[in-house]
Formats: C-alpha cells, structure tokens, sequence
C-alpha cells in the first residue's frame, strides 16, 4: 500500500538531514515530504502545520520533531476527528526531566546546555552534533557524513527549538491519543535515555508499539537508513 508521509527533522541541523531517509521512504513508492522545526508554542503558526499535516496518512518525527509529530497528530484528532499514524525516531515525550517524568535530560544539564549556545552557538551545535552520532562504532564516519547535511539553521529558530524541548510533556498524549503509534529508541542514544523505551510501555496504551535498535545512536534515522525505512514499513504495512 502506498502512503502519504510527512517527515519532521529534529533539532539543530535542518530537514536535510533527513534526505537519505526521505529518498528511500520515496522508493518504496511512498509519497513524501520533509518538514523542519518549528514553533509549536505559537498557535497561529501550530494551526498552519496542522492543516498542512492533515493531508499526510503517516506523521514520522525524529528527536524533536517526533514532539512535534505527537502534538500535530493530536490537534488533527482533535480538529477533524481522523487518526493519523504517528511514528516517533528517538523521540522522548519528555526531552527535560520533569516531577511525573524523570527519565529524561537532567534539568541542570539542559540548563548548561542552553547557556553553552547563547554564547557560543557554532561550538555548541558542533558539541551537540557528536551527541547526536556518539554510541555507533561508526560515530566518526557517521559525524563526517552529517556535516555534508547540516544546513545553517536561524537562531531564533533554534531557541525556539529549545524552548520546545524544555517545556513540552506529551507523556498524556501517548497514553491517550486513539491512533496508531510507534515509538523506535537507539540502544547507545546519548541524549535520550534508553530506558525511556521500557517508561513508555509501562503506559501499557492502546495501539501503541516499542521497537528498539541494537548498537545505534541517537543519529539513526540519518546512519541507519535501510533498518529504519524497514521498521516503518513492518508497522505501516
């Protein structure tokens, strides 16, 4: 079956680095688009990604932008009562640790983090680059081929970005939401904690899947493509 899908980048580099991924999805015969970041903290501009997203039959976000996925996928519940696929990459509802959600980004850390890119963003995502690559034994071929990728990025966008990836907790939408998701974790992730992945099935929700991905990083929607295009397909078939 052919299916129209929407893919949504993570954080930091743009959509290209999503291209491989995108590529491949489009030679199976799907139809594919690709998505940057943007502000879901501003409802005009949430409203305007919603409305687009309604078109796709699969929404797939990787790291930040499997956030975004969740909360379009939602809002298109909410908006034209349609269930919409949501497949999350290395996606962690809850990006900074919050009371009722602890397996995540120390608070302290993200904070360090922040303060790091308000003066010195270049160094800063250059740092964050590696994290994303870190826990393949291909990290240094995986850090050269991602640079090819990366496309520089509007500051604003980035805080926005950031704002996003402290403030949001969708741990209610996962339990909740009606439609069929997926939810695929790195075993050597190093910005999302692996054990997230046992967190998220303990919410024991409906149509809800967990799949795991043995020795890759955070990065492997870019490095992993072929494994990746199958788990989707497996799910979307």
């Amino acid at each position: 079956m052919i299916y129209k899908i929407l893919l949504i980048t993570g954080w930091g580099g743009g959509a290209e680095l999503l291209r491989p991924l995108h590529e491949a999805l489009a030679q199976k015969g799907h139809i594919v688009e690709r998505l940057n970041i943007f502000n879901a903290l501003d409802n005009d501009i949430l409203q305007q990604h919603v409305e687009l997203a309604a078109k796709f039959d699969v929404i797939v976000g990787w790291s930040l932008g499997g956030e975004l996925a969740t909360l379009l996928v939602k809002q298109i519940e909410k908006q034209y009562a349609e269930q919409k696929i949501l497949i999350t990459l290395a996606s962690n509802p809850c990006f900074v640790a919050q009371l009722d959600w602890s397996t995540a980004m120390p608070v302290e850390t993200f904070i360090q983090f922040k303060q790091s890119f308000e003066q010195d963003a270049i160094s800063t995502l250059k740092r964050f680059g590696l994290l994303v690559c870190q826990g393949a034994s291909s990290t240094k071929k995986d850090f050269l081929a991602m640079q090819k990728l990366i496309r520089l990025q509007p500051i604003a966008l980035l805080k926005q970005g950031l704002a996003l990836l402290e403030q949001l907790n969708l741990v209610e939408i996962y339990k909740n939401y009606q439609g069929r998701q997926l939810h695929v974790f790195a075993e050597h992730d190093a910005l999302v904690p692996y054990h997230v992945e046992r967190k998220i099935k303990d919410l024991a929700a409906k149509n809800l899947s967990v799949v795991s991905i043995d020795r890759a990083s955070h990065g492997f929607p870019c490095f992993m493509v072929e494994q990746t295009v199958q788990i989707i397909e497996d799910f979307i078939q």
